[in-house]
């Protein structure tokens, strides 16, 4: 009996893993990454620029500097040089704040041999451009194909081996569709599977980008909701309206609304707005409760991807035509110095829409400012 063409499709070949990764980026979701990956096997070198960070890596199997206290799986190389880091590379991992991409990636092309995937493991819209941190590496790294992995993942609860799933995209070229086991996509999401690291493969890179890069955004608004003292009704509204901001986005730049529903959208939305963990959630949370930006974080200055990326977005959104009204309030309570009750009262009260907006409804709010 012949198989059918997608029997033979799904048989036709195994996919091979990449034996060695490189893993640029020695902060907490990099050191987690690197964990996941040894542990499925593969050779790993991890970058950083902090010396007594990348020796600790190595010689203690910690990273006392993000993950305190937390074992690494021995075997993790680490060093301060980039040509040593991606010698011998068969696919790379960039998990460095989303502002410092471009410096990266110019850092890393002397070093990258041509051919080896680059997968974007932070999340984010780069400044003034308006592009996908997708669109930044792939102009600063021809050679090379481009994606993504994402999904819903505190680097501890990873490195600690909680069952977790996370989302690799690559885009498919013709030759990727007639054998998908020898794409990046698929290589690369073997090569990081283990018992407790599950990744699902997507070839709608703008889709998982926008989902990792928005929900940050509506994770602020959500912890200034809650640190005002609304409760899960509110967090529910806010997450499910979040997501069609998200989907509204990815779908007007090329990208599925399905794939928002998935892993890097929904999942990574739910569980970003969730939990304190997430510094999102806490800085929302914190100024929700009536602290001024400087004295969250007990004053220290810590980098929130969300604060970034609420320019970013209402940047981008602004240049295609897109209303996205929770990410215009979050940015209007960071960066206009608008008071967080009456901007959220406005949210509320905006004209009565349908859902789904394929009815075409809108009615003026019995309350709002036009009433």
């Amino acid at each position: 009996m012949s198989l059918s063409k997608t029997e033979a499709r799904a048989v036709a070949s195994q996919a091979e893993p990449y034996k060695r990764i490189a893993v640029i980026g020695a902060g907490s979701w990099g050191t987690a990454l690197a964990s996941v990956a040894r542990r499925a096997g593969r050779e790993v070198v991890v970058w950083g620029r902090d010396a007594e960070t990348i020796r600790a890596i190595r010689e203690d199997h910690q990273n006392p500097k993000y993950l305190k206290d937390v074992a690494l799986p021995e075997g993790i190389e680490a060093t301060t040089d980039m040509q040593e880091a991606l010698t011998g590379a068969e696919a790379v991992l960039i998990v460095t704040p989303s502002k410092t991409l471009r410096d990266i990636c110019r850092q890393m092309r002397p070093h990258l041999a041509p051919g080896v995937p680059v997968a974007l493991c932070a999340k984010g819209i780069e400044a003034k451009t308006g592009l996908l941190l997708g669109e930044v590496a792939a102009s600063e790294l021809g050679d090379n194909p481009v994606g993504a992995l994402s999904g819903p993942t505190f680097a501890k609860e990873t490195v600690l081996a909680h069952p977790t799933a996370a989302t690799v995209a690559f885009e498919f070229s013709y030759k990727d569709r007639l054998d998908p086991a020898k794409s990046p996509a698929t290589r690369l999401a073997i090569s990081m599977s283990s018992e407790s690291f599950r990744p699902y493969i997507s070839d709608d890179i703008v889709g998982v980008e926008i989902g990792g890069a928005v929900k940050n955004v509506i994770a602020i608004a959500c912890g200034m909701m809650s640190g005002a003292g609304f409760a899960e009704n509110t967090r529910a509204a806010l997450i499910t309206r979040g997501m069609d901001e998200m989907k509204t986005l990815a779908e007007n730049l090329g990208g599925r609304r399905e794939t928002v529903t998935g892993l890097s959208g929904a999942g990574d939305l739910t569980l970003t707005c969730s939990s304190t963990t997430s510094r999102n959630m806490s800085l929302g949370t914190q100024l929700g409760q009536g602290l001024k930006r400087s004295e969250c974080f007990g004053g220290k200055q810590v980098v929130v991807e969300g604060e970034v990326n609420s320019v970013s977005v209402i940047d981008l959104a602004g240049r295609i035509g897109v209303t996205l009204p929770i990410c215009e309030a979050v940015y209007a309570v960071l960066h206009q110095g608008a008071d967080i009750p009456q901007t959220f009262r406005d949210l509320w009260a905006r004209p009565i829409e349908a859902e789904p907006k394929g009815m075409g409804m809108q009615f003026a709010h019995p309350f709002g400012e036009n009433s």
